[in-house]
């Protein structure tokens, strides 16, 4: 097994789980400090997602556990931005550490970059749709071989719907990935940031091919 979340949320941990499972990963949700510590006394993941905020015992105490007979690589997830909660987290043995709200390309990021310098593994992957081609650990994009410049929450943007090609992409499943599902950004945000794309990615913007819209719905990339 590649990952095992723990993260009680459960919104936030569905959508965490959804997004890595369809990136390839084998992948186990838990909601506590103590499931996760039963499933790991029964099997072998290469690197754990660990909320801080959880019910029972916190991040903090599950890790001083866990690090006594595993050592895998650990990328906390918390709320808690201040310097000491990081520093906790490091010195009771976090590998990462990611404040809240996040990005879930952001978050793919970090555990793709754990993954390659713990095992040495090549996790660089590249997307591609009729002369597009976006290097997800590079983050960068390129149309007929020509860069595009398509940065921040228009290449998170992209990622994922890329990720989902073919499939329709309700709004708010989208923006709770791109921008984090406790951010205080306007939703309405996202529909500026879809016409700076479009305007960056399509021919003609008004008839686009790549980003397309599904009326009241969402996006769809792609056919």
């Amino acid at each position: 097994m590649d990952i095992l979340i723990i993260e009680d949320n459960e919104e936030l941990g569905q959508l965490i789980y959804d997004f890595i499972s369809n990136s390839g990963y084998s992948t186990e949700w838990v909601k506590s400090a103590e499931d996760a510590l039963d499933r790991l006394s029964d099997n072998t993941y290469k690197l754990l997602l660990l909320d801080v905020m959880l019910p029972g015992q916190d991040g903090f105490m599950a890790l001083a556990k866990i690090r006594k007979e595993h050592n895998m690589p650990v990328l906390m997830m918390s709320a808690r931005t201040d310097d000491d909660s990081k520093i906790l987290g490091m010195e009771t043995g976090a590998d990462d550490y990611i404040a809240k709200p996040f990005s879930i390309p952001v978050l793919l990021s970090k555990i793709k970059a754990l993954m390659r310098r713990t095992y040495g593994e090549d996790m660089d992957r590249t997307l591609s749709y009729e002369g597009l081609k976006v290097d997800i650990m590079g983050r960068t994009v390129t149309k007929n071989d020509k860069p595009l410049d398509i940065t921040g929450k228009e290449f998170d943007i992209l990622i994922y719907l890329m990720q989902n090609k073919g499939k329709v992409v309700d709004k708010k499943e989208l923006f709770d990935n791109v921008w984090g599902y406790y951010s205080d950004t306007e939703m309405s945000s996202l529909n500026v940031y879809i016409r700076w794309l479009r305007e960056k990615l399509e021919d003609d913007p008004k008839e686009p091919k790549y980003i397309k819209t599904v009326w009241r719905v969402g996006y769809k990339f792609g056919d």
